[in-house]
Order: C-alpha cells, then structure tokens, then sequence
C-alpha cells in the first residue's frame, strides 16, 4: 500500500510503498482508513520545525493520527469488536507494563507512543491499532466527521480546563480546528466567545457559518487594539490560545483578568518568555491541556453526531490521498479550515 512518511528529520514527507497490515497480533486489530484529518501537528512535523525530535527513533513512519474507519480484520483474544464495526481511534497507546501502567494509572505511562507520531498512523489505506484504542461510533455519523472525534477530544478538555461558567466571556486565540471546536464547547458551556486570527480569512469565514459572530482578525493591529471594543467592558475571564506562536502567550495573559485562567494548547516549537511577576500579582493561573480521558471521547462522539451539520463546517477540503502533501500545503498557508484525507477516493 501506499503511505505518506516522515523519513528524515528535514523538512518534507515521502510516498513509499510498504507492506499492508493484514494479520494482526492478540489484542490489535487491523483498520481499513476512512478519513484522516490532516493535523497542526502534522505541518510541524512536515515542516521540521521543532518540539517533534523525538519520533526521530521511529523513522521512517507514516503520518495520521486523527482518523476513523471500519474494523478490517481483529486479533486473537478479542471478543468485544467485531470486523466491519465503525471506529475513531485514540492515538495514545500506553505500554501496560510500566509502574504506572500496572498500577492502573495509564495517563501516565513512562512508554507512551503516538499512531501517526511514533508507530505508524493513518495517511495510508490500512492501519494496524491495539483494541482498547477504538471507539465504537454510530453507523450512522459520517466517516469524516467521525475523523474530527480526536481533534474535537483537545478541544473539549481545553474547554474543561478553562472551568468555564455560563455568562462568563472567553477569548480563543487560534481559528485553526483546535480553536473552532474549542469555540464550540465553549458556546455549548454557555460561554461568550470571541475568536481571533491573523490573515485567517478561511477559517473565521468558516467559524461565521458555524454562528460565531465575534471573530477578529488582527491584520497588522496589536491584540489590544484589535480587541479594543470587547476590551472595554473588562478583560476576559479565561483565554485559551490555540496558536503555537510564541509570543501569543504574554499577549493572550495581557488581556486576562485578575485570577483568569490561560490554557495553552497550541504546540510551541520553542521556550515561551513571559513576565511572570505580572502573572503573579494578577493571580493568573496557566494550564497546559492535551489529550482527554477516554469517557471525553464518548462525549464527544455524541457531540458530534447531534451536531453533524454544524461540525461539518469545519471540513474545507476532502483530497484523495494521493493530494495529502497538497493538504498540508493548505494548512500551513492558512488556505484551509480542515483538510481531510479520503484513501479511497
């Protein structure tokens, strides 16, 4: 099969032909790729342009890990997931043997490795997964959107530890797809939203179809001016920032109130500087979010399945994997909302 790889710490991915899975081991299954979402993470890692050094071990490996399908073929000693059940699945697959992993507390497995970032992921037509890594998903929710169940998991836990309350007013930095779905939890918390990029025009068009009306984008303004209407009636009471560019960080604390709390999502490709006696005395606090807990993944599926055509909004493009560096290109030059990989079209 054909698969999209990271051969080399450098700039570019490669096509190369390898093996298709086909027999998996007892406890792994075999997923036939219906959709792969084309990640922030996956630019960096085209790009090279650092926070990834470590997946250089795992060269060459095929890229994707926000992906759904359908079970293709199923390992021994597997009785709960039959071939031909609709799946999203969880990148993040733990070890099992190290003293946290034995000790039941598998978020912090010493071992942990990433479909599509140390073992290989998705940009392919076949990928091989352990069981307990597959979330069962409706028939009836579309494959692509069943693909955005990983990505839309970030955003609900950046969401959650934002701790917003109804009324209360967030400021997302990011249009990009971490920063609509965070837009959209935030709404569904009864939050007030404003967004902001800058030279997004794609992604807050897209974020005006999903009924977001407050949506910024900076052009050669500073944050404060360009939030200088919204600013007037106090500084935000929680900033998410969903964008990976460093100095967005002190901006973003700028404009938080006094015991606001920050929650950085965005993957920083270098050491963020801020002033952190302005932090302190304003009681600010800063929480890094990443991957959810499983039962956000059940959520989150239920989310997306009662919100299809709101979330469908999200998708800008569907490319054949063959167009998947094409898609990357998209992402990176902010020509695109989301891009989704199709295998098989």
């Amino acid at each position: 099969m054909n698969a999209l790889q990271k051969i080399e710490p450098a700039f570019g991915l490669h096509f190369r032909e390898v093996p298709q899975p086909t027999s998996p081991a007892p406890g792994e299954v075999i997923v036939a790729v219906g959709a792969t979402g084309v990640c922030g993470t996956d630019v960096h890692i085209y790009e090279w342009t650092g926070g990834y050094e470590s997946m250089t071990k795992a060269m060459p490996v095929t890229l994707g890990h926000e992906f759904a399908g359908t079970v293709a073929a199923v390992g021994a000693g597997i009785t709960g997931l039959r071939e031909g059940t609709k799946v999203a699945v969880r990148p993040s697959v733990v070890c099992g043997q190290c003293a946290n992993c034995r000790k039941g507390l598998s978020d912090l497995c010493t071992q942990r490795k990433g479909i599509g970032v140390s073992r290989d992921g998705a940009l392919a037509s076949h990928v091989r997964v352990p069981v307990e890594n597959c979330i069962v998903v409706p028939d009836t929710l579309p494959v692509e959107l069943a693909a955005l169940t990983e990505p839309m998991t970030v955003c609900a836990e950046a969401v959650d530890n934002a701790a917003l309350k109804p009324g209360e007013r967030v400021l997302i930095l990011g249009p990009g797809n971490i920063g609509q779905g965070a837009a959209l939890f935030a709404r569904a918390a009864g939050a007030e939203v404003v967004v902001v990029g800058k030279d997004d025009g794609p992604r807050l068009a897209a974020l005006r179809r999903m009924g977001f009306d407050d949506v910024v984008d900076l052009g050669e303004r500073s944050l404060e001016e360009a939030l200088s209407a919204h600013l007037a009636r106090g500084r935000f009471d929680a900033v998410i920032e969903a964008t990976g560019v460093p100095p967005v960080v002190q901006q973003g604390l700028d404009v938080l109130k006094k015991r606001g709390i920050f929650v950085a999502v965005g993957i920083q490709p270098k050491p963020v500087t801020i002033n952190l006696t302005k932090l302190v005395r304003e009681h600010q606090q800063i929480r890094g979010s990443y991957r959810s807990p499983v039962p956000t993944w059940r959520r989150v599926v239920d989310f997306l399945s009662q919100n299809e055509e709101i979330a469908r909004e999200m998708i800008s493009h569907r490319l054949p994997l063959a167009q998947a560096i094409e898609g990357l290109e998209l992402s990176r030059t902010k020509a695109a909302s989301k891009v989704v990989i199709v295998p098989s079209s």
